[in-house]
């Protein structure tokens, strides 16, 4: 980061939940020593249970080390826990009224919406609330709710894909935390052809949404032909005060299917990354100096699809289904989720970016496997041959890395299997029924690199009712997806 990151440090004198700057939490934050993770049992065979949110011990030093240690049932069968968030986080900092102690579980299935209190004993959440879908669905006609972002404001905001009818809508719910976590009313009375991820920053009044596809869609499974009609290439640049749409900038086959965005952490600087799934490029927004107020997109890492045979079409795109970034903007990481590896590179010259690591941990294309790789193994990443895959403590690599998430210091890297149980179901039919896992990658912060730790394996196919299917991961004091940073005087002017 740039000088004027530094000039953070003193920002919002106040001192409320998360760090001042993203400097800060890489250096000063604490080493993390437990892992909430939602599992889920639909599309597995024990799916008459209902999904729950798991605590996992990640304190090396503890005889529970890489174990699940609690386990928090919803009330309900059928719901399909995805992500999470908090109820706050350093976009608040400047607020001592707010503590984060809430984390926010959206269920994509049944539309409900989870509270849970982790802040009064980390290690045994306990549920909070429960939003039930016809409460949102009579409020503002939202469905499939699915990325959670706490506001500097005292909000929360959950992006949503749908209406209740499973068909596209691309909008937004708040939830009013300090009324108990009711519902308010939809960010903006305008909505967008497709919704999935959103990131917001004020020091540029804008906000980047994403697109996956209509959920009546995409809960079957992955159908290739409806790829043009069904599924989203579209990011939308949207006017952060005023909540309407600036610019819909319509990427092509550049970026089909566009899932995670993540902002630069630093909120002195205007650039986000967009992951496109099924196109797996890697996509950079800017601001458009040739017309003030848009903004453009940059291809800055291009993945080819390798031709194959055995599976099922002729050619297999990598399908980039998580991406995120170190903490001081250095490194970006994504999962190939279809090819089965784990990608960094380093963004110091973001138009240039360096292909630093890479590990292999699963995927359709391993070596020994139905499938075989006719072309394209002679692209970066690959050594002329498929690649080969370890066990890890006697335990094969069922599925390919899907969900990633970074320590603080940037120096361990916690990687889930699990897509969505539909497409689970349909690609990795091993996984849906042996259960999912975490592993822990160790990560080269000097000049770059990955390597597996051997030591850390949770076996999620061990569950006491059964194997269940592991999807993101979150810490007690944040992390490096779910954490937004706002510059002094936007964090100054959120309570004003």
């Amino acid at each position: 980061m740039g000088t004027k990151s530094s000039k953070l440090e003193a920002a919002c004198s106040s001192h409320g939940p998360g760090y001042a700057t993203p400097l800060q939490a890489m250096t000063e934050g604490p080493r993390e020593t437990l892992l909430y993770v939602p599992c889920i049992c639909v599309g597995t065979e024990n799916e008459a249970r209902a999904d729950y949110l798991a605590t996992v011990d990640a304190d090396p030093s503890s005889e529970m080390y890489g174990q699940v240690i609690h386990r928090l049932a919803m009330p309900h069968i059928g719901d399909e826990l995805h992500h999470s968030g908090w109820n706050a986080c350093s976009s608040c900092y400047n607020d001592t009224a707010r503590t984060r102690s809430k984390l926010i579980l959206p269920a994509l299935g049944s539309g409900r919406v989870y509270i849970v209190d982790v802040g009064k004993d980390p290690k045994v959440p306990k549920l909070h609330k429960v939003i039930e879908h016809g409460k949102i669905k009579t409020k503002v006609n939202m469905a499939y709710p699915h990325t959670t972002h706490c506001l500097p404001n005292g909000e929360v905001m959950i992006s949503c894909m749908g209406d209740s009818e499973g068909n596209a809508k691309g909008g937004f719910l708040l939830l009013d935390e300090k009324n108990g976590f009711k519902i308010k009313q939809a960010w903006s009375d305008k909505c967008v052809p497709y919704g999935y991820d959103f990131w917001y920053q004020p020091e540029f009044n804008v906000m980047i949404s994403t697109e996956w596809g209509e959920p009546k869609t995409f809960k079957k499974g992955f159908d290739p032909d409806l790829v043009e009609s069904k599924f989203g290439h579209s990011i939308h640049i949207w006017d952060w005060e005023k909540r309407e749409v600036l610019q819909t900038i319509d990427m092509g086959d550049d970026g089909r299917i566009p899932l995670e965005v993540r902002f630069a952490h630093d909120p002195l600087v205007p650039r986000a990354f967009v992951g496109a799934a099924l196109s797996s490029n890697v996509i950079m927004v800017t601001p458009d100096d040739a017309t003030p107020g848009n903004w453009k997109h940059e291809v800055i890492i291009r993945q080819p699809s390798l031709k194959v045979e055995g599976w099922l079409l002729p050619e297999m795109p990598p399908l980039i289904t998580d991406i995120l970034l170190s903490l001081d903007d250095r490194f970006l990481y994504f999962s190939n989720w279809l090819h089965g590896d784990i990608r960094q590179y380093d963004i110091s010259n973001p138009s240039e970016p360096l292909l630093v690591g890479q590990v292999w941990l699963g995927g359709s294309i391993r070596e020994g496997g139905p499938v075989k790789v006719l072309a394209g193994l002679d692209g970066p990443g690959f050594d002329g041959r498929q690649p080969d895959i370890p066990s890890v403590q006697g335990h094969h690599l069922h599925g390919g890395p899907q969900m990633i998430q970074l320590s603080l210091d940037g120096k361990r890297l916690y990687v889930s299997n699990s897509l969505y149980s539909p497409w689970d179901k349909q690609f990795y039919p091993e996984m849906a029924k042996h259960g999912s896992y975490i592993l822990q990658v160790d990560v080269n912060t000097d000049t770059g690199g990955l390597q597996l730790n051997p030591a850390f394996y949770v076996d999620f196919g061990a569950e006491p009712g059964g194997p269940v299917l592991a999807h993101e991961i979150r810490y007690p004091g944040g992390d490096c997806t779910s954490d937004i940073w706002v510059s002094e005087t936007k964090c100054s002017a959120a309570t004003e």
